[in-house]
Formats: C-alpha cells, sequence, structure tokens
C-alpha cells in the first residue's frame, strides 16, 4: 500500500483536472505494480488563492488490496494543512503481511540495490 501527496494531476483519478505530465510516473508504479486506485472522488487537497478556490486529488491512497472503507474526516480534524484527512480500512492476510519485510522513510535518490529488490516483493 502506498499513500501520501503525489502532487500529480491526471483525470484518471481526479476526473475535473487538466492533465499534466507530472502524472506519468504515478501511473506507469500504478499499471507496473497492478495497484488500485483506492480514493473515490472527493477532493483531497483544497486552497484559495486571491479570490479564486480550486480543490484536487493529489493525496493518493494505491494498493494491491481490495479497500473496505475509504472516507475523508470531518473538517474539524484541524491538521494545519490544505489536505484532507483520509482514512481507510483493508483486509489483511496475516501470513502474507508476515512475509514482507516493511519499508519506510523513501528517498528515492538514496536507494540501494537492496532496497530496491525488497520494494520489488
Amino acid at each position: 500500500m502506498l499513500a501520501g501527496d503525489f502532487n500529480a494531476h491526471s483525470r484518471r483519478w481526479d476526473p475535473g483536472c487538466t492533465e499534466q505530465q507530472d502524472a506519468i510516473f504515478c501511473k506507469d508504479i500504478i499499471d507496473e505494480k497492478g495497484l488500485e486506485i483506492g480514493n473515490n472522488d472527493w477532493a483531497t487537497h483544497h486552497w484559495k488563492r486571491e479570490d479564486l478556490e480550486r480543490k484536487s486529488i493529489i493525496d493518493l491512497t494505491l494498493t494491491n488490496q481490495q479497500i473496505r472503507k475509504w472516507t475523508i474526516l470531518a473538517k474539524n480534524q484541524a491538521t494545519g494543512s490544505d489536505h484532507k484527512v483520509r482514512e481507510w480500512e483493508v483486509d489483511v492476510d496475516k501470513q502474507e503481511e508476515a512475509d514482507h519485510e516493511w519499508v519506510v522513510g523513501w528517498n528515492l535518490a538514496a536507494m540501494t540495490e537492496q532496497d530496491k529488490e525488497v520494494a520489488k516483493k
């Protein structure tokens, strides 16, 4: 499962956006790894510049498992951010989970060959 602010704009996950080049990498990863986009069509990012208020879906939840529930928490969840707090639930096979090594703190530029091999699993 991958979840985060991908800052990528694509009609594939945000039907109201203008398609941009920044989405190519994300779409390639989704296709290569057979991932599902767990988001619904609710905006995850809101901002205002001058008198123009905008919204987009750039915070993605990607998984190779079925997402049972995906939602945005209430507006009263204070984060100090212009991104919404998302919550999701998946069914996890405990044996499958035990067979995987966790990789956290992604820094693609600093990945070693061993990191790349672990990420492929």
